[in-house]
């Protein structure tokens, strides 16, 4: 059985002169370690929803990311986490929104999907259900970095907000996803992100928004975005991808391209969005100047890449 699955770590102006070779391997190996993990699941016969978490739990653990340990300061100085994570043969799903001192935020998303009874859950009440599943919390230190300290006190105190991503080459990068294939034939998509640095009145972009940043269907693909959120929303980026092959029988490759080049540019959607469909091919494709990405397949070669 073909299987497979595809991992990025965010999109949007990258600064190639800016980024030395030495710390362009750091990301690419911390992009090919959260590969193995979850193609070591799927390798096993294990299911796409645990290969896409413990992807995503890879990239959450690594600081240069903006996802768990990684992620940027809020306007009040502190962390407010997304995450989700969708099965693509049951279209169950599972997010938080506005979570902080979670380790793993997609094990809290996990657990929604599991056991709560609802889709999207946020704030004190996701922190409430963190506790009754006795999900890993980390004090604020285990979040603090300098970089991302650095980056809120330039804007702190002002009404501007930050992709992370916007910036040049020297320091972390974006919102982290993955979607995989299992040997069953089903698909799973997974996405966290701390959001934009100085954001304020609780914002929530489209990380954990089923059918805007993540979206998993057995009978099309799964999808994970990174960008510019409201955009994507607005978009419902991850679904039209799904949409555009269920009704118009696209290819994935061709969907793909029409909501990252045409639909997206024409709402500021600048980013770009991991896919994988249920004949398991791949496709990594962005408007932008880069994408941290990394694939892998039956045969376990791994691939990663930044650029064009």
């Amino acid at each position: 059985m073909n299987f497979g699955i595809a991992v990025h770590g965010g999109a949007g102006t990258v600064a190639q002169a800016e980024l030395t070779a030495h710390r362009e391997q750091i990301y690419r190996d911390a992009l090919a370690d959260a590969l193995r993990r979850g193609h070591g699941i799927l390798s096993s016969g294990g299911t796409a929803l645990d290969a896409v978490a413990a992807a995503v739990r890879s990239l959450e653990d690594c600081p240069l990311f903006n996802a768990g340990r990684g992620s940027v300061f809020n306007a009040d100085g502190q962390h407010e986490m997304d995450a989700a994570v969708m099965e693509g043969h049951t279209l169950r799903a599972g997010a938080v929104a506005g979570v902080s001192n979670v380790k793993n935020p997609v094990d809290l998303a996990r657990r929604v999907m599991d056991g709560s009874g609802h889709v999207l859950i946020s704030g004190m009440g996701a922190f409430e259900f963190a506790h009754r599943e006795k999900v890993l919390l980390e004090d604020d230190e285990y979040f603090f970095d300098q970089h991302r300290f650095e980056q809120w006190q330039e804007v702190a105190g002002t009404q501007v907000v930050k992709l992370d991503h916007s910036g040049g080459g020297r320091g972390k990068f974006g919102t982290v996803g993955a979607v995989a294939l299992d040997q069953q034939g089903h698909l799973a998509a997974a996405t966290s992100t701390g959001g934009m640095t100085n954001k304020r009145w609780q914002r929530i972009g489209d990380s954990p928004i089923i059918g805007a940043g993540t979206y998993a269907n057995d009978s099309t693909c799964a999808v994970s975005c990174t960008g510019n959120g409201e955009s994507f929303i607005r978009a419902v980026a991850a679904h039209d991808v799904s949409a555009l092959m269920e009704y118009k029988g696209l290819a994935l490759a061709e969907a793909v391209r029409e909501v990252v080049h045409r639909k997206l540019p024409l709402l500021d959607g600048e980013g770009g969005l991991i896919a994988i469909d249920r004949n398991g091919h791949i496709v990594l494709d962005f408007n932008c100047e880069g994408m941290y990405r990394g694939h892998s397949g039956a045969d376990g070669a791994v691939v990663t890449a930044i650029f064009r």
